[in-house]
């Protein structure tokens, strides 16, 4: 079972009392311990209702990009979804975080940050030659469980810029969580879904072998080839760079 941590300051005696229970107490308010997503729950539930106005702080292991998600009550630090992976935002009043990071995996944001790093390659170790920047949307975390609900990417060069973008024909009903993350709703994917194995068909010959460059990049080529390989084709195997990397060196959130 994956570990869980539980940090808290000025909690309760009673509460503190609760957590050493279920957890061990391996310094002062810091709580670990390992059971199932359904005690961990019920657990944080307790502490939120038990932890007056003292602070609480829980991290655990989760199926994202980066392996863990958190959440926090009463505490300065808040929590902020970008992109899909949780960050801290600290208090700070001259920090305006952009109204994109709360959108979750949207498309169009992504899409934004395309043109943004799109000159990376100036500063960088990237050759002058063409290369992809690739996204997609997925109906959940698990490329084994979950499904590709959209493909695109954007063919970037010295002279050129061309884009590729499909939905994907869906046999299962969207999640409301996904559709309100994503952007895309049932209806589009019943309307201009099209079957997976062309549009890869066609994504395939639109990335030729030029490199690949995403954010949180592992994710997508992840899905793509789970599926491509279920369809008996070839892997992807073009050089990848991964803008998380860059944006974090550069301090761009």
């Amino acid at each position: 079972m994956p570990l869980t941590v539980i940090t808290v300051k000025n909690a309760p005696l009673s509460l503190r009392g609760d957590l050493t229970k279920w957890m061990q107490e391996i310094a002062t308010g810091v709580y670990v311990g390992n059971f199932n997503t359904k005690v961990r729950e019920q657990l944080w539930s307790r502490v939120k209702d038990s932890v007056g106005n003292g602070e609480a702080t829980l991290s655990f292991s989760y199926r994202n990009e980066i392996g863990y998600c958190f959440d926090t009550m009463n505490a300065q630090r808040k929590v902020i979804d970008f992109e899909g992976i949780p960050l801290v935002q600290l208090p700070n009043s001259n920090n305006n975080i952009k109204e994109e990071m709360n959108l979750g995996f949207s498309h169009a944001a992504k899409f934004r940050k395309i043109r943004k790093y799109s000159g990376i390659s100036k500063n960088s170790n990237f050759s002058s030659a063409p290369y992809v920047v690739i996204d997609i949307e997925t109906d959940g975390l698990d490329e084994n469980e979950n499904s590709i609900i959209e493909i695109g990417a954007v063919k970037i060069g010295p002279s050129q810029l061309e884009e590729f973008n499909y939905l994907v024909k869906y046999d299962k009903i969207l999640p409301k969580q996904i559709s309100k993350l994503t952007g895309i709703s049932q209806e589009l994917l019943d309307r201009d879904g099209k079957d997976i194995q062309v549009i890869l068909h066609e994504f395939l010959k639109f990335i030729g072998n030029h490199d690949l460059v995403g954010y949180g990049i592992d994710f997508d080529i992840k899905f793509i080839n789970k599926k491509l390989k279920e369809l008996d084709q070839p892997l992807l195997k073009n050089r990848v760079y991964d803008l998380m990397q860059y944006a974090k060196k550069k301090n761009y959130f």
